[in-house]
């Protein structure tokens, strides 16, 4: 069974390894035009951080060697994709990703390991660690969906705005109450006889 598990823990790192080096030709092409264009840095920066936590979990947990090695082998594969971003990126995104690294891979990492190092003991800190980059892998894969929820609610306010068009595109505005009351109040003005005054009949009769 154990031998299982370790060619098993063996192939999943050959997956790894490959899925690590996948943007090895968006990077060849970013050197080949000397610039990044329209790429992002924001994944690979969390990359960083993903598979610096990992290899932390790796040594931290015994027996998980293959986690540390492969990941290890990760870290330093995105920090040379994060360093080719800040030597071809323009400006303005060179200092976006300097500034998104300096907090994530550095802040935020040095933090996590002081924390879960001097306050945490054991199983526990296993356990928070492993927690930490479980949700960081579930934010990066649920990333995505920031995009798709934006354009599904677009898609049902549209709808919506299409149905309500359909439904009132042949009514008639209809005139306001008091315009109608102010018309029909200057209509019967003009129907009642003038009123002649009190003394100046009396006085034409005498």
């Amino acid at each position: 069974m154990d031998s299982l598990s370790f060619y098993v823990g063996v192939i999943g790192n050959i997956i790894s390894v490959l899925l690590f080096l996948s943007p090895s030709w968006t990077f060849w092409q970013i050197v080949k035009h000397g610039s990044t264009e329209e790429f992002e840095s924001f994944p690979y920066v969390c990359a960083l951080l993903g598979s610096s936590l990992w290899t932390y979990y790796g040594i931290t947990k015994p027996g998980s060697y293959l986690v540390a090695t492969v990941n290890g082998f990760g870290v330093v594969a995105e920090i040379i994709y994060v360093s080719l971003f800040l030597i071809f990126a323009p400006p303005r995104i060179r200092a976006r990703t300097a500034v998104l690294a300096g907090i994530l891979d550095v802040g935020f990492l040095a933090a996590a390991i002081l924390v879960t190092h001097y306050a945490m003991h054991g199983d526990l800190r296993i356990d928070v660690i492993g927690f930490m980059c479980s949700g960081l892998n579930i934010v990066m894969y649920g990333s995505p969906l920031a995009a798709m929820v934006p354009n599904g609610t677009g898609f049902v306010l549209g709808t919506v705005q299409l149905v309500l068009y359909a439904i009132y595109r042949k009514s008639k505005p209809a005139k306001s109450t008091i315009s109608d009351d102010l018309e029909d109040g200057w209509q019967q003005e003009h129907l009642l006889p003038p009123s002649s005054s009190g003394p100046s009949h009396n006085k034409s009769q005498e």
